[in-house]
């Protein structure tokens, strides 16, 4: 059953000024995701998709730690963006970029090696024989943040190359240098979160921080506030079982728009992308209301 809570303000403590941002450290996060979905995978219902994105996981790692080395982004790029209060990576220019397209070569070699649903490994071939401009329209759209519900299985590699090459280019950043763009808005590469945590780790308990879906950047956001329109008016939670579950639906009456938010402060394991794959019984529910959900998960499209 699906209860409707209110919000709890919860004292928000352990810092008074928590960093805005935590870069990611690519191979420690693909191979923690790759054990997450592997776990998930155990006892639920969708287990031939998640060992599935296990693989697809490791495969990840594997590329984040054997791909050549990214070049730091040039200092006056960096400088520019950050002085117009942007995000020093920018998405608009990475489509036609070498690196990514190597990336991309790269992840669908290992790809056609692992195991996989009959419908993914048409897919698969189909982006494999897919000519570059059709590849740099798939780039393009996972880059925006938006992918066709009609194409989902195609887009899923190349976000899975995406991920891989944002998070390297993400780690090459100062986090002490970046700075908050707008809500719900990666500071690092202007992403939207796939979820965002309420974090245990100590320094940072009970203080919320979101999960970009591309570079895994994580960033400082205030809680009890709509990641996708900035109001803290309206704002209730939805969760199925009881009202200390570990992942709930945070929900918008001003823009009707719903995120996910994850009790790390419950359960350290919860990964940001992972879970939400997870917990899609929640989503299911969700489809039968008026909200939207505002967040970003190439692995979740067209559920």
């Amino acid at each position: 059953m699906m209860e409707d809570l209110q919000p709890d303000p919860t004292l928000i403590g352990g810092v008074p000024k928590p960093p805005l941002a935590f870069l990611p450290e690519p191979v420690k996060l693909f191979q923690a995701r790759a054990r997450r979905f592997a776990f998930l995978a155990e006892s639920n219902e969708l287990a031939p998709y998640l060992s599935f994105l296990a693989e697809l996981s490791r495969l990840q790692a594997r590329l984040a730690a054997t791909l050549p080395a990214l070049e730091p982004l040039p200092a006056d790029q960096v400088a520019k963006a950050l002085g117009a209060g942007m995000p020093p990576i920018n998405r608009s220019l990475l489509a036609d970029d070498a690196g990514l397209a190597d990336t991309l070569h790269a992840l669908l070699e290992g790809a056609a090696e692992l195991d996989m649903p009959a419908a993914a490994r048409e897919a698969l071939d189909a982006v494999r024989g897919a000519d570059t401009e059709t590849r740099q329209w798939l780039l393009g759209n996972v880059l925006a943040d938006n992918i066709s519900t009609e194409a989902p299985a195609a887009h899923l590699f190349v976000a899975a190359a995406v991920q891989v090459h944002l998070s390297r280019l993400a780690a090459t950043l100062d986090p002490e240098i970046l700075v908050p763009v707008s809500v719900g808005v990666c500071p690092a590469c202007g992403g939207r979160p796939a979820t965002s945590s309420v974090m245990g780790m100590q320094g940072i308990e009970n203080i919320r921080y979101a999960s970009c879906g591309c570079c895994a950047t994580r960033w400082n956001e205030v809680r009890v506030k709509c990641l996708c329109c900035g109001s803290t008016k309206g704002i209730s939670y939805r969760s199925v079982g009881t009202d200390d579950a570990t992942v709930k639906a945070e929900l918008c009456n001003e823009c009707k728009s719903w995120v996910k938010i994850f009790y790390q402060v419950r359960n350290a394991s919860l990964d940001p992308v992972a879970d939400d794959v997870g917990s899609l019984g929640l989503d299911m529910l969700m489809r039968d209301t008026d909200f939207t959900r505002g967040s970003f998960n190439p692995f979740i499209v067209g559920y």
